[in-house]
């Protein structure tokens, strides 16, 4: 049976790579990998920690892309490769734009397709954004959709789709980091931090977040910072020139806040497993924050992942100054409410995703 994979960034990847290492370990399957490049230096670093190399690499990435240059250029280039290579299933994960793009040229082709993390929903289309619409779209355009939780099949089925082409996984993203650990304990941090420092991780990139919310944020970030000696923040700011512009004026050169280059895969899960807090705008960050008993204040309105709020790992406050502050003071200050803040069992699975969705595609095409 012909599978072919197609991601194009960094999350994507992670995500991804399970599933094309559990295939490739399979003699019954041929396994196409087709990267769109969608982000060039980030999804590389992946590539290599997996050690996937792809069959087709479409190299759209450019400087200050607009959606719709990446939406055309990885439409073009995947309708092409898939009427050349003919696939028996054409996989897609998540809600980047490259996702849109492979179930759409699938779509296109007559190719079935499947949705890996199907039935995220929001509630918002333009939060997050372009992520609502596209994982919304996606979905629509798919013949099977593997759910990783129960709320995203409940989401799935409110819609329309089908409840037989739906099969609840649980998240890759578990597989990919209990690999990752088991092949990388003793990882140095990125930068020195004193023996009985606390650190609080910060992430934010998301578009809804330029502007006024990422300032609000970093406001809060220096409060914390002169309330608490004892913390050190680490923030792995992204490449993007806007978050940087932003960020920049007013937490340069502080000292305890550091100010980093993006991280690999493994070294910043290994930076988030030190972590006493996270504040981040990340969807994936969430999922993997649960698996590593991590809190996080979740920069955002709005969540595609309610389940990491109903566990209690997550504390949903936006991105007002006070509400960012108070919520993170509160764990700061209380290792009791940081505690009652971690799950018994991860929402988001137990690594065994990538197995049931090889099992539901052996089963449905009958491969023996």
């Amino acid at each position: 049976m012909k599978i072919m994979t197609v991601f194009g960034t960094r999350p994507e990847a992670i995500k991804m790579a399970p599933l094309v290492k559990i295939f490739e370990q399979d003699h019954r399957f041929d396994v196409k990998v087709i990267v769109t490049a969608q982000h060039r230096e980030m999804l590389d670093q992946v590539l290599k920690l997996f050690s996937i190399k792809p069959h087709y690499d479409l190299g759209i990435m450019k400087k200050s892309q607009s959606l719709g240059h990446v939406t055309t250029r990885a439409l073009i280039g995947l309708e092409e490769i898939i009427t050349n290579e003919k696939p028996d299933l054409v996989l897609v994960h998540g809600d980047t734009t490259t996702t849109f793009s492979g179930a759409l040229a699938s779509f296109y082709c007559s190719t079935p397709c499947a949705h890996v993390e199907a039935g995220l929903r929001s509630g918002d289309m333009n939060n997050p954004y372009p992520e609502e619409a596209n994982r919304i779209l996606t979905d629509h355009l798919c013949q099977f959709h593997f759910a990783p939780t129960e709320s995203a099949q409940t989401n799935l089925t409110n819609e329309g789709v089908s409840k037989s082409s739906i099969t609840v996984t649980g998240n890759t993203v578990v597989d990919a980091l209990y690999y990752i650990r088991r092949v990388n304990e003793d990882l140095p941090l990125p930068v020195n931090v004193e023996p009985g420092k606390r650190i609080i991780t910060v992430t934010m990139h998301r578009r809804e977040s330029w502007g006024k919310p990422l300032e609000s944020v970093c406001r809060a970030i220096l409060r914390l910072h002169t309330e608490f000696e004892d913390i050190e923040i680490i923030f792995p700011w992204h490449l993007n020139p806007r978050v940087r512009e932003l960020v920049s004026p007013i937490l340069s050169g502080v000292e305890r806040i550091h100010l980093i280059e993006p991280l690999d895969y493994q070294h910043f899960l290994n930076l988030m497993n030190h972590s006493y807090a996270i504040l981040t705008d990340s969807g994936g960050i969430q999922e993997e924050a649960a698996s590593l008993s991590v809190p996080v204040i979740l920069l955002r309105d709005v969540t595609e992942r309610p389940e990491a709020i109903n566990c209690g790992i997550t504390k949903l406050t936006g991105t007002n100054e006070r509400e960012v502050f108070e919520n993170t003071k509160e764990i700061i200050e209380d290792e009791a409410v940081r505690r009652a803040m971690i799950p018994d069992i991860n929402p988001f699975g137990d690594g065994k995703a990538s197995e049931r969705i090889k099992g539901f595609i052996l089963e449905k095409w009958g491969v023996k």
